[in-house]
């Protein structure tokens, strides 16, 4: 669930940020070296990085609906789910960070340009049990709150690779 802290200047930071802490943690490490597990039944950054553009498929994509129509009805679509449906886990790092990189800048505009009262704009989300009304920084807070606890998992991956 979102962190009901943060305000809007830090979801944005925190969103800005995320593909350039990405990057930059992983930038010395091999193909290979992404791929690799650091443990047994762990997560590579490969992994977590196609975990992270899953759930910014699903939330980004809902901010987006909820900031193009007024009061849209959206389906609940849980990120383990669909990215079962896309070739994220296949691909190789680099190319799957621009991909990340790229949707993310389309929605930090949309977000940049978004007035304060935009935030408050909501949708009826179905699909996940009774109807829920979600704003656009309810998905905000979640997405950065959830991408800050990635890139911390993906520092350790990368300390833990360059380690052995």
């Amino acid at each position: 669930m979102p962190n009901k802290t943060l305000t809007i200047d830090q979801v944005l930071t925190l969103l800005a940020e995320t593909p350039l802490r990405l990057a930059g943690l992983t930038a010395d490490l091999s193909a290979a070296q992404l791929r690799q597990e650091p443990n047994v039944d762990e997560w590579s950054a490969n992994d977590v990085l196609a975990h992270v553009r899953a759930c910014a498929d699903m939330w980004g994509g809902a901010m987006s609906a909820i900031v193009s129509a007024d009061r849209p009805a959206i389906r609940a679509v849980n990120p383990l789910s669909w990215i079962n449906k896309t070739d994220y886990l296949d691909l190789q790092f680099q190319p799957s960070l621009r991909a990340f990189v790229r949707q993310r800048t389309e929605l930090m505009v949309l977000l940049d340009a978004l007035p304060r009262t935009g935030w408050s704009r909501t949708a009826t989300v179905t699909g996940a049990g009774a109807p829920l009304v979600r704003d656009v920084l309810f998905y905000g807070r979640w997405m950065a709150g959830h991408e800050r606890v990635h890139v911390k998992q993906i520092a350790h991956i990368a300390e833990a690779i360059r380690g052995s």
